[in-house]
C-alpha cells in the first residue's frame, strides 16, 4: 500500500529553495517514502514527546528531512534543510527545536532508534497528528522531480 506524503508549507518553501542536485535527491526520497513508508527513513529522534515521534533521513551531505507519520499510510514532511550546528539560523535541528518550543536534548543517552517497529510500520510512538499540512502531490511533486521548474518559482 502506498503512503500518502504531505508537507508543511515551510517544508515546501525549503524544497523550492534547493539546488538541482538536492532537488533530485529529495524527489527520489519522496518516491521511496511513498513506496517504503517508514523504512525509507534512517532513524527516529530521541528526547521528550513530540521530538521522539519524528523520523529523519540524510539525503546527501548535510541535507536532512524531518518527517512525522500521521498514520502508517500518511507521512508529513515537516522540514528540509542542512544540519549545520555552526549556523543555528540554517540548522534544520535548531529550526525544529524552535518550532517545538524546546531546547536541544542533552545527555549521553541520545540514540537513533529505527523509525519502523518490528512489523515494518511506523513505531506506534511515532504517529503524530500534524496540522497545516498540504498534499505533496500534483504540481509540488512534479516540481520536485523537475528541478528547473522548482527553481523558477
Amino acid at each position: 500500500m502506498l503512503v500518502e506524503v504531505v508537507a508543511t508549507r515551510r517544508a515546501q518553501q525549503q524544497v523550492e529553495a534547493l539546488d538541482r542536485t538536492n532537488t533530485r535527491a529529495f524527489a527520489a526520497f519522496l518516491d521511496d517514502l511513498s513506496i517504503d513508508g517508514c523504512a525509507a527513513l534512517a532513524y527516529r529522534l530521541t528526547g521528550p514527546v513530540p521530538l521522539s515521534r519524528l523520523c529523519v533521513k540524510h539525503l546527501r551531505g548535510a541535507l536532512r528531512v524531518v518527517v512525522a507519520f500521521e498514520s502508517p499510510q500518511r507521512a508529513c514532511v515537516l522540514l528540509v534543510g542542512p544540519h549545520d550546528a555552526a549556523d543555528p539560523g540554517l540548522d534544520v535541528y535548531a529550526q525544529l527545536y524552535e518550532l517545538l518550543g524546546t531546547g536541544s536534548p542533552v545527555g549521553a543517552n541520545r540514540t537513533k532508534p529505527p523509525c519502523c517497529d518490528g512489523g515494518g510500520q511506523p513505531d506506534s510512538a511515532t504517529t503524530w497528528p500534524t496540522s497545516s499540512s498540504v498534499p505533496l502531490g500534483g504540481a509540488e511533486r512534479a516540481a520536485a522531480r523537475r528541478p528547473e521548474t522548482a527553481r523558477r518559482r
